[in-house]
This record gives structure tokens, sequence and C-alpha cells, in this order.
């Protein structure tokens, strides 16, 4: 990718590739993607590309606003391959990526076996999977999914698929994890940091009152008995951390929740209110986690029934540290640090305490036995 982003108005032969990827998806009419066959130099960006690379980005849980950057440059990358266009392994240091594998994940979890979460990344999870069903069907135990492979998937295909095996997986991992936050790992991960500050505005700048803000939160999981941990520490010397970073380090504890604290920014100073996302695509063989799903549905209920906040609803995207995790993660974004209002809000340590509350109480939802979700929950009186 010679640049850094696509848009309108731009040629060349990276905008004929992007055309060609978006026809070949169904995305971009045909006739006008052979026009431009063989005259690579000057393929342009036009507004019908923008607009099945908007299409694009919102099946696939980006952020649709028609520029192909990195995130969709690799997205798009990742649509093109078919399972068996190319032999699927694990490379610690290269992790294959595509929609190619994501068709053998979900295959592997229709016929019983478990390689996580549906995420097209042919990690560790996804070759142990692999090297089961090879042994269970008398074939090299290899973990390459190649021709003798494709053969034995395509042979024992099930013809009919009942519910959503990955669902009900997800949904069993919760169960076993018990009800209650006692003993559960949360991990808290205030965005940005270091010399990130992310929005600045108002004389506030994001990166230390998502610290603060995270801060409230691990002590009152505290002292209901969960064990948080933050991916960084409010102080402005560190290093940044990257999404795969911040992603790893929950990873190798296990945890069994993430939660990503941000504050949004826009060019309209008009744009406000709370959002909350979650793991998932949309479209025919979109997946998504229901327990991510959940937990952002009962933030957003909970911080909008509590505080003033814009209700700027739930949404399903791809983003890395939400692809990466291996638990159900979710990004909550509270509110405008370019809107007057929501920054005046996010100012006062009062109302930071008040997103807190809504934070606990909606994991003391999520972990409730089903029958009593609805109960009001209390604090503990030294935490209120």
């Amino acid at each position: 990718m010679p640049q850094s982003q696509y848009r309108v108005g731009d040629h060349g032969p990276a905008v004929a590739q992007i055309r060609d990827h978006l026809g070949r998806l169904g995305l971009l009419d045909n006739a006008s993607t052979a026009n431009v066959s063989g005259k690579a130099l000057d393929a342009p960006f036009d507004g019908d590309v923008e607009h099945a690379v908007r299409a694009f980005q919102q099946q696939r849980g980006l952020i649709a606003d028609g520029v192909v950057g990195p995130a969709t440059w690799q997205c798009l990358d990742d649509a093109r391959w078919r399972l068996g266009d190319r032999v699927l392994r694990y490379g610690a240091r290269h992790m294959q990526t595509g929609d190619d594998v994501a068709t053998l994940q979900r295959r592997l979890h229709e016929m019983g076996f478990d390689p996580g979460r549906i995420d097209g990344m042919f990690g560790p999870e996804t070759e142990r999977a692999l090297r089961e069903f090879q042994h269970n069907v008398g074939i090299p135990s290899d973990g390459l999914c190649g021709p003798v492979t494709f053969k034995s998937l395509n042979r024992l295909a099930r013809t009919v698929v009942g519910g959503a095996p990955h669902l009900i997986r997800e949904a069993e991992r919760m169960h076993r994890a018990g009800p209650g936050l006692a003993g559960k790992v949360i991990v808290i991960d205030p965005g940005h940091g270091g010399a990130d500050p992310g929005t600045v505005a108002h004389d506030l700048n994001e990166a230390d009152l998502v610290a603060d803000l995270a801060s409230r939160i691990e002590g009152r999981l505290g002292a209901v008995g969960a064990t948080a941990f933050l991916t960084r520490g409010p102080s402005r010397s560190q290093q940044a951390i990257s999404e795969i970073a911040r992603a790893a380090f929950a990873n190798e504890l296990d945890a069994d929740l993430l939660l990503s604290l941000h504050i949004d920014e826009h060019k309209s100073p008009h744009a406000q209110g709370v959002a909350a996302f979650y793991y998932g695509t949309s479209g025919p063989a979109g997946v998504h986690s229901a327990v991510g799903e959940r937990f952002a549905d009962l933030l957003q209920h909970e911080i909008v029934e509590r505080t003033d906040l814009l209700d700027a609803r739930t949404d399903a995207k791809t983003w890395e540290l939400l692809q990466r995790t291996r638990m159900p993660a979710v990004r909550l974004d509270v509110g405008y640090l370019t809107h007057t209002g929501d920054a005046a809000r996010l100012a006062d340590p009062a109302f930071r305490d008040t997103v807190a509350e809504a934070v606990l109480v909606s994991l003391q939802r999520l972990y409730q036995p089903t029958d009593v979700r609805d109960t009001v929950v209390k604090l503990p009186a030294a935490v209120q």
C-alpha cells in the first residue's frame, strides 16, 4: 500500500486493485471495473468507488468514511480469499488472516471442534482445533490446511446446521465462570496514554480523563471481589501502548472480560452522546460476540438511565482490540470532548463517579443468573 490513504480523486494501480476487489465482492459494477482494465495508471477513485467502499466498511464493522486506509485495505485483502485458495498454517510471527480462515473456523465449529472466536485469524486455537479434526478423520495431524484437509472438510461438511455453535460455546464459557463478579478477572483499558493524549478540547484531554475513570471502576470492582487489571497507569512518561499489545495483555491474563474506555471527537461541535461497541460483522456470513453485545447493551442502558448523555446506541465493529481479544470485549465512548455539554459533564468528578457506578452495575447484571438480572444492585456503602 504505497500511500497511507486512498480517497475520491486518486488514480493509479492501487486504485485499480481496490476496484478489482470491490468488483469481485459484487459491490462495484463489473462493467465499471472492466472499463479501467488495462489502464491501471488511470484507474479513478470516483464516486462509485467511494459508495462501494462505504458499503464494504459497513459490512465489515469499520468506520464507513469511504476512505481506504490501512484497516480497510487489510480487510479488502482478507475478503479476496476463499477456502482452498491457499494452504493455511499457523505462524507466530506472521499470522495468516482472511475470509478463508473464517470459513475454516466456522466449519470446525459446526463439526464440534473449538477454534475459538470466528475472527479470520489463524492463531494457536485454530491450529489446535484443526489438528484435532485431522486426528479424528484419520489424516496427518500436521496443523496444515492443504488439499487433503480441504477434501475431508468438504466431504464431512454438514448439510444442515442448527444454531450458531460459536455463540453456544461463548455462552457455555460464561456459564462455567459462574454467577457474580467475585473471582472474575476484568481488564480495564484506558485508551491512549503516554505521549498520546487522545482528544484534546476545552482544556481537557481524553487520556487523563479515561485513566481517572478506569481508576474509579477498578476500586469498585475490588470492593465486590473482582480482580481488575489496568492496561496502563496515569503517568504521561510511559510509552504509548498499541491495541495489539493491550489485547495481548488481556489474553495473557486469560481475563473474563475487557472494557476499553475512550472519549470521542468530531469536527461538528454538535456531535454528542455515549456509544458502546462490540466485536462483530454484518452480512450473510457475519459473526459477533453475543456476550460482548449484551454487555454493550447493558452499559448503554445504565449510563443513559443514570446520566443525561445522549444515547448514541451500540454497534458491531472489527477494530483491532475487539478482534484480537480472546474474551468478550467492549469499547465504551463516554461522550464527545468536542461537545461543550459533554466536556462539562466529563470534567466533573461526580459525573465520572456516576459512570463508574453504571459500569459496575452493568457488570453485575451481566453475571447475574437470568431470573434475577432485573434486580437492582446496591453498591457497598464504602464504595458509594
